[in-house]
């Protein structure tokens, strides 16, 4: 199923997807009801960030190319970090560069979402606690993540986490296409077979010590190709079977 959040007018609504049509469900996508028989045109509607997690972590490291692009090893085991809840933004929302004279640079992610409480899970267990996938920019200030021994600031600033525009169980999280473009040249081009952890191993190590709620996220880690952006600039992220995540970049 593909589900997606939206704004209709002054309205937010959550919905099902079918084919390119909306259709209303009571309450969200983690939480709902069943449809209300309300539906709308796809077009006609403004895409949301499908979820305000509670919770947002994030692998690091996790393709091989990418550590080796970095000069660094790749871990024995997931190389977690945790995002703001209040980085999260929308389709179509602006990326604001904190420090715009810094090196920052866009991540293409796949993204977990949960669907269930979910502690102590097992790798056999994962797929049963997520609810599908979706579309996430890991926005990073290089130059903060270099010099702090923590990754607050490089990672966890306001609109460093674009989400969306949709949620699909309709993909094999191991074998999708990803690709960023910005200003329409692309800039990552790879394929999630490359990840070294796959979806039950990162569901087993994070629930070993997070306890993650509905809504909640785990951004899966990026391939190489990584770069800078800058005020005017537009990025996008594509993943095979979910959609095109775009936002501008503005300086803050």
């Amino acid at each position: 199923m593909r589900f997606m959040r939206a704004r209709v007018q002054s309205d937010v609504i959550c919905g099902q997807l079918e084919d390119d049509t909306i259709w209303e469900l009571d309450g969200t996508i983690v939480a709902n009801n069943g449809p209300t028989g309300r539906s709308w045109a796809i077009k006609d509607v403004e895409p949301l960030a499908p979820v305000s997690p509670r919770t947002v972590v994030a692998i690091g490291l996790n393709y091989a190319d990418h550590a080796a692009e970095a000069g660094l090893d790749v871990p024995d085991e997931p190389f977690m970090f945790l995002k703001a809840p209040g980085s999260i933004i929308n389709p179509g929302d602006p990326i604001k560069l904190v420090v715009p004279e810094h090196r920052n640079d866009y991540e293409a992610e796949l993204v977990i979402v949960i669907g269930k409480h979910a502690h102590r899970v097992t790798s056999e267990q994962a797929y049963d606690y997520v609810l599908g996938y979706t579309c996430g920019n890991d926005v990073s200030d290089r130059d903060f993540q270099r010099d702090d021994d923590q990754w607050v600031r490089a990672k966890a600033c306001a609109t460093y986490g674009p989400l969306g525009p949709v949620v699909t169980d309709e993909i094999d999280p191991h074998n999708v296409a990803i690709k960023s473009r910005v200003d329409g040249e692309i800039k990552q081009d790879s394929n999630t077979d490359q990840m070294v952890f796959g979806v039950p191993q990162l569901m087993k190590h994070v629930t070993r010590y997070i306890r993650l709620e509905p809504g909640d996220v785990i951004f899966t880690g990026t391939p190489p190709g990584i770069g800078p952006i800058v005020d005017g600039e537009s990025v996008e992220i594509e993943i095979d079977g979910i959609g095109v995540l775009s936002n501008p970049v503005e300086n803050a």
